[in-house]
């Protein structure tokens, strides 16, 4: 993991802020789908999605809820749900 750190610039968390109320939609991580491939950590804008021990965790408190860390998993083990 600490070879993907070094070839990726990230933005410091929280550069736009935090979310506040204004979130539509989440994403939801299933841990049993993922394939740990990290595509959504390296493709969040907001730097809100991190790897820990192999699980993938996503800070909600920064999230903006644009779904891209969705799109780009292969193994759909993220899913956009509507904001309660």
């Amino acid at each position: 993991m600490e070879w993907l750190k070094t070839l990726i610039s990230r933005p410091s968390k929280g550069v736009s802020g935090k979310t506040g109320y204004w979130r539509t939609f989440k994403p939801i991580y299933d841990r049993d789908k993922c394939v740990l491939c990290y595509e959504c950590y390296v493709y969040c804008p907001e730097n809100c999605v991190e790897i820990v021990e192999k699980v993938v965790k996503i800070d909600y408190d920064f999230c903006k809820g644009c779904g891209i860390c969705s799109e780009v998993c292969p193994a759909n083990a993220i899913e956009m749900v509507k904001e309660d």
